[in-house]
């Protein structure tokens, strides 16, 4: 599963960025009892993002088949609307990611310290609703076990919070604009699965035209063309087999299936070219701008000692 290992780990990453940088920053203030209270609101995210995810995997269940198609295409339109945003926000904020923290913790300290918990929870918890959320509709499109998708994104996450250790560290240095580009366009392309079979869901609940409908009485050749079997774009399972090797990789990275309706691949089209476009064209004009000194600090600062 690809698609949900990509996601682990791109916003397992982002939350260790921020995790690190609010950690370093406190423990450069003295401040134990403020990394304590982090600790406690990344936890309390954790917790949360576990319980939507029990509550998206299970709550369905008992509902009937058109209630459940119309939830679920509804929750994957919301996951690919958050994933958009955060890839677009990511490529933002990164520059100056670690000043703005360091702003928040600066305000937060003023009072008790247990803002700062409120920072973590809301900065992970962010990023694990958008993680859970994903994951599911990820594994809901690609038509794979839950609990393999469920491993997949675990060990993504595993990877990200390891690569945030060494970052913290100092140990490994890697260019996180290109990591956040490119794994970008990776989410951007799941993206476009998870919207196309949101539309096979939202058709086969009859709530969009498509070939589990009939047409409407007295319709005309056009809104007809949406119906039925005329709404088919093209059916080749004799081609790639939806259960085999190929159809199993396409389904999970391109949210490919040997048999797509006009909708789907309109839909598919519709939001990978546009949304593609915009996202390059931004992050290599972003590349290309100079660094101010304001937004030149990294996300991580290599060593906790030293000055804010």
């Amino acid at each position: 599963m690809l698609g949900t290992l990509m996601i682990g780990l791109r916003e397992g990453l982002e939350a260790a960025l921020v995790v690190s940088v609010l950690l370093a920053y406190v423990q450069q203030l003295g401040r134990r009892d403020a990394a304590r209270k982090i600790w406690l609101g990344v936890a309390a995210a954790v917790g949360l993002s576990l319980v939507l995810g029990a509550v998206l995997t299970f709550g369905a269940y008992g509902l009937s088949f058109r209630a459940q198609e119309i939830i679920g295409g509804s929750l994957s339109l919301l996951a690919v609307a958050m994933v958009t945003w955060m890839v677009f926000w990511m490529l933002r904020a990164a520059r100056g990611l670690s000043s703005a923290l360091r702003g928040q913790v600066d305000r937060a300290l003023l009072g008790g310290g247990w803002a700062v918990a409120a920072i973590g929870f809301v900065s992970v918890g962010r990023e694990g609703l958008e993680t859970a959320l994903f994951i599911w509709a990820t594994t809901r499109a690609s038509e794979v076990s839950p609990l393999l998708g469920f491993g997949s994104a675990v060990s993504g996450i595993l990877l990200a919070v390891i690569l945030g250790w060494a970052l913290f560290r100092g140990m490994v240095r890697i260019d996180l604009g290109r990591f956040f580009r490119w794994s970008g366009v990776l989410l951007i392309l799941f993206a476009a699965g998870v919207l196309a079979y949101a539309v096979h869901d939202l058709q086969e609940a009859a709530v969009l035209p498509g070939p589990f409908a009939e047409a409407p009485a007295g319709a005309g050749a056009f809104v007809a063309a949406w119906y039925g079997d005329a709404a088919w774009a093209f059916r080749i399972p004799h081609l790639i087999a939806p259960d085999g090797l190929l159809g199993a990789l396409l389904k999970g990275t391109l949210g490919f299936s040997p048999e797509m309706t006009k909708l789907e691949v309109i839909a598919w089209f519709a939001y990978l070219i546009p949304t593609l476009t915009v996202f390059l064209r931004a992050s290599f004009a972003q590349q290309r701008r100079p660094q101010s000194p304001q937004t030149s600090s990294p996300p991580i600062p290599a060593s906790s000692k030293g000055t804010p």
